[in-house]
């Protein structure tokens, strides 16, 4: 594969691996003091990736939210806050979510390529939309973020998307926050789904940092 963004992916998970519960509200699962690590992260990413369903489960404005930071980097020359992207197989996406109403950032869909002429329709000018081919091809999207000058992209979610950035080891590092509790719901999603994963007990990744934030506890994992 050609050039590509370095890829960070982060999340946070309760003991038994579940980034959410079966309710129709949002799970805590971190705390204030990790959010606002999760915004300097942010911060210092040119572009931030969620999939489909995680814009229409979630509802994420995906901005920074620190006043500081975003006039850090207006002050040096970039929008306020990272591009927005996000996958699509079926085209399912509302234009009045927040991912494209909340700020002012660029926004891209990489889309399967039957649903991009229907995406292109509905979402007019709001954001671009992009063929990624059928099925949607990460080595394409990160190849087509490198060329619009993406260098650090931060992924967050969901567990599909996950899974598919992992199995397909196009991760560079991994920051996961694990919770204190247990979720314990199988109809809950989590972390990753089922999957061939090349960094397995043969190949373990790096374990670079570990740190206590409050209650939760941050794993910070170098794949290459």
């Amino acid at each position: 594969m050609g050039e590509r963004p370095y890829v960070l992916l982060s999340c946070a998970m309760s003991v038994d691996g579940y980034i959410d519960d079966g309710t129709r509200d949002r799970l805590m699962l971190s705390n204030e003091e990790d959010f606002d690590r999760v915004d300097a992260v942010r911060a210092g990413c040119d572009a931030i990736l969620v999939g489909a369903n995680t814009v229409r489960r979630d509802d994420p404005r995906l901005l920074v939210r620190s006043p500081a930071r975003r006039e850090e980097r207006l002050a040096r020359g970039l929008p306020s806050s990272p591009v927005k992207v996000t996958l699509s197989t079926t085209g399912n996406l509302d234009p009045a979510s927040r991912f494209f109403t909340a700020g002012d950032a660029e926004k891209i869909v990489y889309a399967a390529s039957p649903a991009v002429d229907g995406l292109t329709a509905r979402l007019g000018a709001i954001s671009s939309v992009v063929d990624a081919g059928d099925p949607p091809d990460l080595d394409r999207v990160l190849a087509d973020l490198a060329g619009r000058g993406v260098r650090r992209l931060m992924v967050e979610g969901g567990g599909s998307v996950h899974t598919a950035f992992l199995s397909g080891d196009l991760v560079d590092e991994l920051q996961l926050v694990v919770a204190p509790f247990f979720v314990g719901d199988p109809g809950a999603p989590r972390f990753v789904h089922d999957g061939d994963f090349p960094r397995d007990f043969r190949r373990r990744m790096d374990l670079a940092d570990v740190r206590r934030i409050g209650d939760v506890v941050l794993l910070r994992y170098l794949l290459r």
